[in-house]
């Protein structure tokens, strides 16, 4: 368990930051980009459970619990390496994104086929969830780049990739299951 006695250390004012295995990087480092949007989405994903009900709530309440997973699994390069940490390193696993797809699946039964795009908004609760979506997407494409660079562990790409999903359709279910979703006009305002 992380004990946090003091709040600020100074050590990242040169511009630098510690990873899990306690290698500094850049703040701007690829590997930095990927987690901080994991913990922007996190954040997000807070703000939305403002407006969220109780089923709802408990359910991002779970994904924030995995985004932390998330951030630590990313934060930590070099899986090949995770036998000499002395502890055991906390790497996303495919049943954290089976749940999702489960979720998912669950939620899009109630809901109609779409028929045209939907624009962000609606509900407030559906409003913040597009928006989290949004973040999600980023920090999906961010951790794909990393993965170009240097290996990450592939159920990190896949569960933000189902996360997004997840969203969509969470964002579907707070527009009254749908019937309140705003639809895309193509050429409306020409």
């Amino acid at each position: 368990m992380v004990v946090l006695n003091k709040i600020y250390t100074r050590t990242g004012d040169g511009g630098t930051t510690a990873l899990g295995d306690g290698n500094r990087v850049a703040k701007y480092a690829p590997r930095v980009e990927a987690y901080g949007t994991v913990d922007e989405t996190n954040s997000v994903i807070g703000i939305a459970r403002l407006h969220a009900g109780d089923e709802m709530d408990q359910a991002l309440a779970r994904i924030q619990n995995d985004l932390f997973d998330l951030g630590a699994d990313l934060c930590r390069p070099d899986m090949a390496r995770d036998g000499e940490a002395g502890y055991p390193v906390l790497r996303m696993a495919e049943a954290q994104v089976a749940r999702l797809e489960a979720e998912i699946d669950a939620m899009n039964a109630r809901l109609e086929p779409l028929r045209s795009f939907i624009l962000p908004g609606g509900s407030p609760l559906a409003a913040h969830l597009h928006h989290a979506r949004t973040v999600a997407r980023r920090a999906e494409r961010l951790a794909v780049q990393l993965a170009d660079a240097e290996p990450i562990n592939p159920a990190a790409i896949k569960y933000l990739n189902r996360l997004s999903d997840w969203l969509f359709v969470a964002a579907r279910i707070a527009n009254d299951d749908g019937r309140a979703d705003v639809l895309w006009v193509p050429g409306a305002n020409r």
